[in-house]
């Protein structure tokens, strides 16, 4: 990719990871009659609290300390493995030194494996995650999509300001419904594929599956019926 190719996309990508979360997070009401539809948030949208650095963004280190710092959103299709996605990242050396910083774009999913949906997992402490005006009455997920715990590992291209762009396997892991033990941590894992460099140690890091559901209502132009009572009939003599 040229060096003006990756600007463009850099700044368009900037630009769309914000909105993009937020929709995604305010349920895509496209293609919700196929189940094997998911949006995915990682550490974004309405799953991260305001001022909230301890699971936003999501944070993975490497055996010498090195970090990346991941946030961004996405949706995708298990069975036909059609996929698109986006985010901001930053990596850091062991001493908290910006070493770069740029954005990411999922290029390919390579698996996703569902742990079941999680029906209460949008509330916790009696509130809905996220700042009070994404309360439950007020998001459209609840009426078209379930959170859904799972998997998902997905090729990305990371694009850096400044410098090469990279090729990574990034591994998102929502730790809701039936999860394996050695999945239990919620996070991010992270694989260069230049030198094979692992990022492994989940550090801190929200994701979420929002798996799209049919929506059960009245087929349009249907009339609700009612029942009238029948009138009464005289008394038998």
């Amino acid at each position: 990719m040229s060096n003006q190719n990756i600007f463009s996309t850099l700044m368009v990508t900037w630009a769309a990871v914000p909105s993009l979360a937020m929709f995604l997070g305010a349920g895509p009401a496209r293609a919700q009659n196929n189940p094997s539809n998911y949006t995915f948030l990682l550490a974004s949208g309405f799953v991260c609290d305001p001022g909230d650095s301890a699971t936003c963004p999501a944070v993975v280190k490497s055996a010498n300390d090195d970090s990346y710092e991941m946030s961004g959103a996405g949706a995708f299709d298990a069975q036909s493995k059609s996929v698109q996605g986006a985010g901001a990242f930053t990596h850091k050396s062991s001493d908290g030194t910006t070493l770069e910083t740029g954005v990411w774009v999922v290029s390919e999913l390579i698996r996703f494996d569902s742990y079941g949906i999680a029906p209460g997992a949008l509330m916790s402490g009696g509130r809905a995650f996220g700042p009070p005006k994404f309360g439950p009455k007020r998001l459209p997920i609840f009426s078209g999509s379930m959170p859904t715990g799972g998997l998902a590992v997905f090729r990305i291209r990371l694009l850096p300001m400044s410098g090469a762009s990279k090729i990574a396997v990034l591994q998102a892991n929502c730790a809701l419904g039936n999860v394996p033990r050695e999945r239990a941590v919620e996070g991010i894992r992270l694989t260069l594929e230049s030198n094979g460099t692992e990022f492994s140690l989940e550090v801190g890091g929200r994701v979420m599956f929002l798996s799209m559901r049919p929506e059960v209502s009245t087929p349009a132009g249907t009339p609700t019926q009612e029942h009238t009572p029948h009138s009464a009939e005289p008394p038998s003599s």
